[in-house]
């Protein structure tokens, strides 16, 4: 598909917006909790098969190593057409189960479904990040938390349309589901491609200031959000009110390519441009090496076999490296038990006498927003400051997030509340954080499948935690109820599956610890180099 704007200025800014439209709608695997319990009575499931359902959507993420592969050699517009088509299967397919057009399909049949949905994501985040992460590869930072920010705000977004227009209902909601994100990445598909990254000073400034921008854009987006949750019930013109604000506050990132097209004078580097890159490399700074064949060849071989890092890795060398394994069993930890509680969040609630949990589910969703775009601008800066490890911040959010899981253990008033916030910061700073750490240690060129196999967390801790751990526990303390399933009321039915998790953080942390200590070379130079772009620009600080 011929991308718009193909050679203007303004083509990365459109993608941009259209990327951030794409993450607003794609955080559909999230949303579990706003119908699993109308899953769990339609069907008359139990706690452990309802939970291996949420696993189910989860695994889709496990075959997300294909749009990894894929996207090494398909445009950008084809992994969200794909993407598009596979969510409308499979939440497709979900609505017309609770909704009760068809009659509930066997449950082997609803685990692929659910699969199939879960694995629509990994299309759209993979077109997404790795076309993004390409075209300003000198702001990870800010470029993650401002995806990942609006990838968690899309939970509250479908949240909290459906709790203001449809009453919270989950056939309207998985309808939603299904139709919005096909449609709009189909839109995508006609903006967001890969264009030259910014080589001058002048256009690293600019960066900064359009990140600026965006930051604010989305933190007064979630602003709105959280306001609506906090304020209780709202009458149906409110409601009405509500929803065109969010699509009005969505719409104003077009602002930002709007202005770069008006503001920017025609000069002569719109009609021609000097070669910014010599024909001819300068042989006085290639390294000296032996001038025989046999020696550039052992040489090459050796720098290909065995990359520092920091240098590009291919996926084998990448998983022969310690520093990946510790990357990867740290970002479980975190994650997966992140996941366990919003897969877990409707019966978490109903476990402790909550009749509607949507507030929670939206709580988590806004507040892990929060902890995305903080933790995407925070650790560029220290970067930029001091050459802070990026690491260090995930180490941070492993122990808020252990806190916030003994908050939830203790069942006291309100704990559900300060638990469900403090979860999401955590679980959007280790999503924020960890993607742009793998692109600083293993490199860019094979982005698109690393970030797929460390999203292989997803499912293996929604497996471990969601599936197993807490499946488990909250059936050996629930009774069965007639018509087939079961149920637990009361704060022993998750206390013992939050202080495992407790317990699995600070773990977590530890590894964190190691990496942050094992990779401080690497940000020295990442450091280093920030420094000399910001001695050629004057102002170039990247928060201000």
């Amino acid at each position: 598909m011929a991308p718009l704007f193909p050679t203007s200025g303004a083509g990365k800014w459109v993608g941009l917006v259209a990327a951030i439209w794409v993450q607003a709608v794609c955080g559909n695997n999230y949303t579990f909790a706003n119908y699993s319990h109308a899953l769990k009575s339609l069907m008359a499931l139990t706690q452990l098969q309802l939970n291996n359902l949420s696993v189910a959507k989860d695994v889709g993420k496990a075959f997300g190593l294909v749009s990894g592969f894929a996207s090494d050699c398909l445009p950008t517009s084809v992994l969200l057409i794909i993407g598009s088509l596979e969510g409308l299967i499979g939440y497709g397919a979900q609505w017309l189960v609770v909704s009760q057009r068809i009659r509930p399909l066997p449950y082997w049949q609803m685990c692929i479904f659910l699969c199939l949905g879960g694995n629509s994501t990994t299309w759209m985040n993979t077109a997404v990040l790795v076309t993004c992460m390409r075209n300003f590869p000198k702001n990870r930072g800010p470029v993650s938390g401002i995806l990942k920010g609006y990838l968690g705000l899309s939970t509250a977004i479908f949240t909290d349309i459906c709790t203001a227009l449809f009453s919270s209902d989950p056939s309207t909601f998985l309808f939603i589901l299904a139709v919005v994100p096909a449609v709009v990445c189909l839109v995508a598909a006609f903006f967001l491609h890969e264009t030259p990254p910014a080589s001058e000073p002048s256009e690293f400034q600019q960066e900064t200031q359009y990140f600026n921008i965006f930051n604010g854009m989305a933190i007064t987006l979630a602003v709105y959000l959280l306001a609506f949750d906090i304020t209780g019930s709202h009458g149906q013109l409110l409601s009405l009110v509500f929803a065109v604000g969010l699509l009005i506050l969505l719409a104003t990132p077009l602002g930002v390519p709007l202005y770069s097209i008006l503001s920017k004078p025609r000069s002569a580097s719109d009609i021609e441009q000097p070669m910014k890159v010599p024909l001819l490399v300068n042989q006085s700074k290639k390294p000296k090496t032996s001038t025989t064949p046999t020696a550039g060849v052992e040489l090459q071989y050796l720098e290909r076999k065995q990359p520092c890092i920091g240098q590009d890795h291919t996926i084998v060398e990448m998983i022969r490296t310690f520093d990946f394994w510790v990357l990867f069993v740290s970002f479980l930890c975190g994650v997966g038990t992140g996941l366990c509680v919003m897969n877990n969040m409707g019966q978490m609630g109903i476990a402790l006498g909550y009749s509607d949990v949507s507030i929670f589910i939206s709580l988590t969703s806004i507040w892990g927003f929060f902890g995305r775009i903080a933790s995407g601008l925070l650790s560029e800066y220290f970067i930029w400051k001091f050459g802070t490890p990026r690491p260090l911040w995930n180490a941070a959010s492993q122990v808020i997030m252990a806190v916030g899981y003994i908050i939830m253990a203790l069942a006291l008033p309100g704990s559900l509340y300060i638990g469900s916030m403090l979860v999401g910061i955590c679980y959007g700073v280790q999503l924020t954080i960890t993607v742009p750490v793998a692109s600083e240690l293993f490199g860019l060129k094979y982005y698109g499948l690393l970030y797929n196999i460390l999203i292989l967390n997803l499912p293996l801790g929604s497996f471990l935690f969601s599936g197993l751990l807490a499946g488990y526990l909250y059936d050996a303390q629930a009774i069965a109820v007639p018509g087939g399933g079961n149920t637990c009321v009361g704060a022993h039915c998750y206390c013992l599956v939050f202080v495992i998790m407790a317990i699995t953080c600070v773990l977590g942390f530890g590894l964190d610890i190691l990496l942050a200590i094992r990779t401080r070379n690497v940000y020295i130079r990442i450091h280093e180099s920030k420094r000399s772009i910001a001695a050629s620009t004057p102002d170039s600080s990247p928060v201000k």
